[in-house]
């Protein structure tokens, strides 16, 4: 009898303690999310383009999640070193603002890049995109793009170009237009664009592949000549200049573009809830306007869209670094 007591007093006992630790696992699983303020990486200082995308999504994003985000600068390694603080992050908390390069071709640039873009990270949204504007001095040769082409075809190796350093898409697109035109001018790295703007327009170097923005503001000054745009047609952020594909290299299409990734960790239903929302903020009236003025087309996809657009440009992009022997100094 006492033994039959004891038995059914422990089940009793083990029940209660299995009920409350199952209670407290789904009460756990079922919490609020964000719990606190949500952080955005960004790999780049204050001021600059993927820093003015974050800031521009954190109020929104604030307002629509009820708590704060905080922009978070760790710039270094071209946004590898916030890019591989994002993939390591086990808060639950936060995410990152990154470039073509941190989602796509960082690994196959550097092999040591401690973090690997295809494992490690989880897409969110693409936000923006936009061309590249392959620019030359205004004493350029050439009445149109054809005829730049071919005078930058025909002047070997004794013409050179500009780029923000080895494996940046200036660099990498740069290497593209050359496999497709005959070209053969000698890349020149520089620390970033404005340097290569200042060598542009002191005649040391005779083109380079600069954001819309950049490059505009000396063409119109009368500075700079533009021969084209990089998206495969005609771009709403510099309609007056005609793609490359246009002006004679059929199919050649590159673009930068700046994207919303989390920690491959992250929960898929947190995932695809910041995904609804980062895409709904971007595509909304006033953030598209703020987003353009920056130099930025607007995407706003799923994460499914960016997923593709990463295996689109890696496969892309890796061609080029592989079939030009491009490794990061």
């Amino acid at each position: 009898m006492f033994r039959r007591i004891f038995i059914a007093t422990l089940f009793v006992a083990v029940s209660a303690v299995s009920t409350g630790t199952s209670a407290q696992k789904s009460a756990k699983a079922a919490a609020p999310w964000p719990s606190k303020p949500v952080k955005i990486m960004v790999g780049f200082p204050a001021g600059t383009s993927p820093d003015l995308v974050a800031r521009t999504l954190a109020e929104p994003l604030s307002k629509a999640l009820g708590q704060p985000v905080v922009v978070e600068n760790r710039p270094g390694a071209g946004g590898n070193i916030a890019a591989d603080m994002v993939a390591k992050a086990t808060d639950g908390h936060t995410i990152g603002v990154m470039i073509n390069g941190n989602l796509t071709i960082a690994k196959l640039l550097n092999p040591q890049t401690p973090f690997d873009p295809a494992k490690d990270l989880a897409p969110i949204s693409l936000v923006g995109t936009a061309p590249l504007v392959l620019a030359a001095p205004v004493s350029a040769p050439g009445a149109t793009a054809q005829d730049f082409l071919a005078a930058a075809a025909k002047a070997g190796n004794t013409w050179s170009y500009g780029s923000p350093g080895v494996g940046t898409i200036g660099h990498i697109g740069m290497e593209l237009l050359k496999a497709k035109t005959g070209m053969a001018a000698v890349h020149v790295p520089y620390p970033g664009y404005p340097q290569a703007v200042t060598a542009m327009l002191g005649g040391q170097i005779h083109l380079s592949m600069l954001p819309p923005a950049l490059a505009m503001t000396q063409v119109r000054a009368g500075k700079l000549k533009a021969i084209g745009v990089t998206s495969s047609g005609r771009n709403l952020l510099v309609p007056e200049l005609p793609s490359l594909s246009e002006a004679g290299v059929p199919g050649f299409q590159l673009e930068i573009w700046t994207a919303v990734a989390a920690p491959a960790s992250m929960p898929q239903p947190i995932v695809a809830r910041l995904s609804a929302l980062i895409s709904e903020i971007a595509r909304s009236p006033e953030t598209r306007q703020k987003l353009f003025q920056q130099g930025w087309q607007v995407a706003g996809t799923s994460s499914e869209g960016l997923a593709n657009r990463i295996k689109a440009d890696t496969a892309l992009l890796g061609g080029v670094i592989s079939a030009r022997g491009i490794k990061a100094e």
